[in-house]
């Protein structure tokens, strides 16, 4: 027997609308149902003139359509990316996996290109070989072998096959999102199709129904819809862009009941993923996923609400939906930089689709998320890419509240508390990107995209990372396989926590903090937790942290360790495992029970930027300007850097050409404290004029292999 169907929050809020009538009765036509005029509006998409002196022309933002036009004529003519079965089979050869992706991408955003000039230039002399490259580009996913990424197939498990399985497609992120495309350019060109490419339409039903829909509708084990109750961002991707395909791809005779039950089938699926949207919005995976989860999730709302005529919308009455608008200006740190916890990178993307946040932001009513959208709207800029994918781009194309948006200041709360990711954020005053922010994390070694990371925390001055997450290299087969945790960046002694007595953090649920409690202190922020029980230590008792932004006229983050290691353990300590750090026995005082010898316990710092060593602290020149940053410790501690290069793309793109991890040894110690504090301004422009000279520390270069990407998720 088929399971039952789940029932969620969503099924909760449109109980009232289905039992008053039938979903198929409650959706929109099919050329209806998607919310973007086709190409014969002309009102839409035509250009830009004049009459009696009056600019007339298309309200489409026409900045953006004639700069994704212009390249679409570029390039008008030049051989098509080509993925070929030598690119797709070294995701098993080799491991990578970037090298196929790469020109899949390309193809797709190719594709997107001349859809859009297609529609810009219907009616003009132009408009025919538009139209024909448009064609070329949809005719070839049509031909594609497979629209799966090959990192994801499963050919090989169900038929022992390195290539594509023609006849047992499998449904990812990559069908998913060329379904969409597909349905979104019919949505745009359809009548342009029947007048000059009669069949194509039916070419493009016909594959988006064998390679997805049927896929979908048969086969109901598939890991992303969270049937374990775990739903990840796969969830909201797919299932979005499967809604798409289907209201609008789903028109032919005797297909609106088919239309009717994989609509059902998406909205159960949904109601996944938002039953497990905890009550504070928040995503484990950090800020970049969100646009792939939950951005996803307010995405496919919206497109339902709008293909029901408003009678099927959840955003306004789901809490955790309306909440979970506010997660990324609440892990904001200033500029482009979020917090990065995860496989996210610390520096936002020039595609991020923040017209997508700004129309949720604007749905439900929320200011603030609403300004930090527009903080990142370039006046007379285009309004969105086609690296976002042709959905978002034709959304936003046609987005008058976006193309007319002026960035102000983002909202910058003062102390957000995440509870159900153990994320505190906390900066000297709201509203204010300079100073010093501080975040701290608890949570566990089981997350999505999880990094070892537990108690890990990260400085900014002036909303620039100083001490820092790496964030996540380039994907390859390794990543998620069980060699995950053998790339560095994922490593705990990569990450702002300690070494315990020679052994790194856990993989698993299980490796967790404990006793997490939130600072809340107007005077103060911070969160203090027990690390102990993300080691596989059996004589740590306790590892005892607090990190705290304390404001006033002087600020500083102070953060304090103490720790207990039992006999067992070289290098055990004294001091009492239920105080706080700086707050026991012998605070402060260095003195510890230890040997010295044996396996080291150290206290890491990974920073970006210049790092200058001296004794007892560090001077940290941060990048973009900001204010730089000097770090103290005790003088009786030693410390070396280890400079890391980065020879990965996604890495060095963020963090320039290397990070230094600071190591402080404090093998036979009981606690130490490390304070930062903002460089006085009368030393800022010459901070080497501050430290002593001569004193570099122990300072070793590592190199870094990293293999190639494709952005994606999982």
């Amino acid at each position: 027997m088929p399971p039952s169907p789940f029932r969620g929050p969503l099924a909760a809020a449109f109980a009232p609308a289905l039992d008053a009538a039938p979903l198929a009765r409650l959706l929109r036509a099919p050329d209806d149902a998607l919310p973007v005029a086709p190409a014969t509006d002309r009102a839409v998409w035509g250009p830009a003139g004049t009459a009696d002196r009056v600019t007339v022309g298309g309200t489409a933002d026409r900045v953006t359509v004639d700069d994704v036009a212009a390249r679409a004529r570029a390039e008008r003519g030049t051989p098509w990316p080509l993925p070929r079965a030598a690119t797709a089979v070294r995701r098993w050869r080799d491991g990578d996996r970037s090298e196929h992706e790469a020109l899949v991408f390309a193809r797709t955003r190719r594709v997107s290109r001349a859809v859009v000039a297609a529609a810009a230039t219907a009616g003009t002399p132009d408009a025919d070989a538009a139209l024909d490259e448009a064609v070329d580009g949809l005719w070839q996913l049509c031909e594609q072998s497979s629209w799966c990424w090959p990192a994801h197939d499963d050919t090989f498990e169900r038929h022992g096959a390195v290539v594509p399985t023609v006849t047992d497609p499998f449904l990812d992120l990559g069908a998913g999102e060329v379904a969409a495309q597909l349905a979104w350019a019919d949505q745009l060109l359809g009548p342009l199709l029947d007048d000059r490419w009669p069949g194509v339409r039916a070419r493009l039903r016909h594959e988006t129904r064998v390679r997805v829909v049927d896929p979908f509708v048969t086969r109901r084990d598939w890991h992303w819809i969270g049937l374990d109750g775990d739903p990840h961002n796969w969830n909201p991707w797919i299932h979005g862009n499967v809604l798409a395909a289907a209201l609008r791809l789903l028109d032919g005779p005797g297909e609106e009941a088919l239309r009717a039950h994989v609509v059902a089938l998406v909205v159960e699926g949904l109601d996944r993923y938002v039953a497990g949207l905890p009550a504070d919005g928040a995503v484990d995976e950090g800020f970049h996923y969100w646009w792939n989860g939950a951005g996803r999730t307010l995405e496919a709302l919206e497109l339902l609400a709008h293909a029901t005529a408003g009678r099927l919308d959840a955003a306004t009455t789901v809490p955790a939906l309306r909440e979970t608008v506010a997660f990324p200006h609440r892990v904001h740190l200033g500029g482009p930089w979020h917090l990065n916890v995860a496989d996210g990178p610390a520096r936002g993307s020039a595609d991020t689709a923040w017209a997508a946040l700004h129309r949720a932001a604007r749905h439900v009513g929320d200011r603030d998320a609403e300004a930090h959208a527009a903080a990142h709207r370039v006046p007379g800029a285009p309004v969105a890419s086609e690296a976002e994918g042709l959905g978002r781009l034709l959304r936003t194309l046609t987005d008058a509240a976006w193309a007319a948006a002026r960035p102000g200041a983002s909202p910058l709360p003062r102390d957000v508390w995440l509870p159900s990711v153990q994320v505190r954020v906390a900066r000297e005053r709201t509203g204010a990107g300079d100073g010093l922010t501080l975040t701290v994390k608890g949570g566990h070694n089981g997350e999505h995209h999880n990094h070892l990371d537990v108690g890990s925390f990260v400085v900014a001055s002036d909303g620039v990372p100083v001490l820092v997450d790496a964030g996540r290299p380039t994907y390859t087969a390794a990543t998620f396989g069980p060699d995950r945790y053998t790339l560095w960046p994922l490593q705990s002694a990569w990450h702002n926590v300690p070494l315990v007595a020679g052994a790194t953090q856990g993989v698993g649920r299980g490796f967790r903090a404990t006793a997490v409690e939130p600072l809340l202190d107007g005077a103060a922020g911070g969160l203090a937790l027990d690390l102990a029980t993300a080691y596989p230590s059996p004589g740590l008792r306790a590892w005892r942290r607090a990190a705290v932004l304390t404001r006033g006229p002087r600020p500083r983050v102070e953060v304090r360790d103490a720790w207990e290691l039992g006999a067992d353990d070289v290098g055990a300590g004294g001091a009492d495992p239920g105080a706080w750090p700086g707050t026991g026995p012998g605070s402060g005082s260095g003195s510890g029970t230890g040997t010295g010898s044996g396996p080291r316990t150290a206290v890491h710092l990974l920073a970006a930027g210049e790092v200058t060593l001296h004794d007892g602290g560090a001077v940290v020149v941060p990048l973009d300007g900001a204010t730089p940053v000097r770090l103290a410790w005790p003088a009786d501690v030693p410390a070396s850097t280890t400079v890391r290069e980065l020879d990965d793309p996604l890495l060095s793109a963020v963090w320039g050409g290397h990070l230094t991890r600071i190591e402080l040894d404090v093998t036979g110690r009981r606690d130490v404290v490390v304070t930062v504090v903002a460089v006085p301004a009368d030393v800022s422009a010459d901070v080497s004029t501050d430290v002593p000279a001569g004193v570099d520390g122990d300072v070793r270069r590592v190199g870094q292999d990293a293999p190639a990407i494709a952005e994606e998720s999982r």
